[in-house]
């Protein structure tokens, strides 16, 4: 089949460290930004659009100026939570094949850990009637979780099958903050943060940043590296219904589907995931909702290793993912979408490449799971796909 691709993915690059003190976010933004021009063999002044969110100062004004983006045609601070960066990718698509501009840097940046948010939190209008109820971002996750039990059976057992899988990965990963194997007896015998979510459900803090360079198809071909196809994208909101809540499904359900139809794929033909597990509960809705099995079967899908790499069904987040690997920002879609990029390169960890993949799936979220969220996936593929 024959799709019509308007852009590229052409550099891609990842902060190495977790922890990075005695830093600004500025200057670990521009450390990624580099990254990822230095990987696509391209430069600052080759960039016409910059994609960014939640970064301090007047946003995408303060980083241009701070980067020396003089030449901007397209400019793009889409607010997404933890999907924004996916989001962006899409947009960025968007805005090559509008004519908008030719060379788009997206990057982001953070240090949470190092006590420096890149900027943001002000408090939204739902914050006085939930916060005194305890609706924290794990709270709000685990009423999902909850809900998926009692409608469907799941297991604690079964939500930490994903945690497993994520942390064989990330033996694998230099970089990875957890790097020890666990059992599923090992997730949930740690101590409950938020009942039923123990502590090895959810992800983990950490600074760092990554960046991403696309590009109109002319600008891919001049260039010297392997560039991976954009073959579609979708976004949605999901939110409260003025009250009427159903934890059962993500915004995933939403936009999964569009991507899926864009790029005239289904599920059956993706060979690898990346989706922002920000808990163990969203890499199995997330699977239910874009279709890899039924919805309340997420449970009975992710056991017997089938999310390993290399060699299982559906390997996910080969680089150990927010669970075991890095949230710099809490903003996992960014770092999700550059190690699909590896993978479809083959240049993920020898221990988890995939062998012959060719369609990489993103999904991000951000929000709350079941009741306030932005989702965003992207569908990339090789040269052949």
């Amino acid at each position: 089949m024959t799709r019509q691709v308007t852009a590229r993915i052409a550099g891609a690059f990842e902060h190495p460290q977790r922890k990075i003190p005695g830093k600004t976010v500025p200057q670990v933004l521009a450390e990624v930004a580099y990254g990822a021009l230095a990987d696509a063999g391209l430069s600052l002044s080759d960039v016409d659009g910059f994609f960014c969110s939640e970064v301090p100062g007047l946003g995408s004004i303060a980083m241009a100026d701070y980067l020396g983006l003089t030449d901007l045609s397209y400019v793009d601070v889409t607010e997404g939570g933890g999907a924004s960066y996916v989001m962006h990718a899409g947009h960025a698509v968007a805005a090559v094949a509008a004519g908008k501009c030719r060379v788009a840097l997206l990057a982001m940046a953070g240090l949470p850990l190092s006590g420096a948010r890149s900027g943001g939190g002000e408090r939204g209008p739902d914050h006085p009637y939930e916060s005194a109820y305890g609706v924290t971002v794990p709270a709000g996750y685990a009423l999902a979780a909850q809900r998926h039990m009692h409608e469907f059976g799941t297991t604690s057992e079964q939500l930490a099958e994903v945690k497993v899988a994520a942390a064989h990965h990330a033996q694998y990963n230099p970089n990875a903050v957890l790097r020890k194997p666990v059992t599923i007896a090992d997730v949930v015998e740690s101590p409950l943060i938020s009942d039923p979510l123990h502590r090895l459900d959810c992800c983990i803090t950490s600074d760092g940043g990554a960046a991403l360079v696309i590009v109109a198809e002319d600008v891919a071909r001049a260039l010297p590296g392997r560039t991976v196809k954009i073959l579609g994208h979708g976004e949605a909101v999901k939110h409260s219904a003025a009250g009427g809540i159903d934890l059962t499904y993500t915004g995933a359900a939403l936009s999964g589907p569009r991507a899926f139809a864009e790029a005239g794929l289904t599920p059956r033909d993706v060979d690898y995931v990346s989706i922002y597990d920000s808990f163990t509960i969203t890499v199995l809705m997330s699977l239910e909702d874009l279709g890899f099995c039924e919805k309340g079967k997420g449970g009975a899908f992710v056991t017997d290793g089938t999310l390993q790499g290399p060699d299982g069904r559906l390997p996910f987040n080969t680089d150990g993912g927010g669970l075991c690997n890095n949230h710099p920002d809490f903003r996992g879609g960014m770092v999700r979408t550059v190690e699909a990029v590896r993978q479809l390169r083959g240049e993920a960890t020898p221990e988890v490449q995939v062998p012959g993949a060719r369609i990489g799936l993103v999904q991000a979220h951000g929000g709350s799971l079941g009741f306030r969220t932005a989702a965003a996936t992207l569908l990339l593929g090789t040269e052949d796909a």
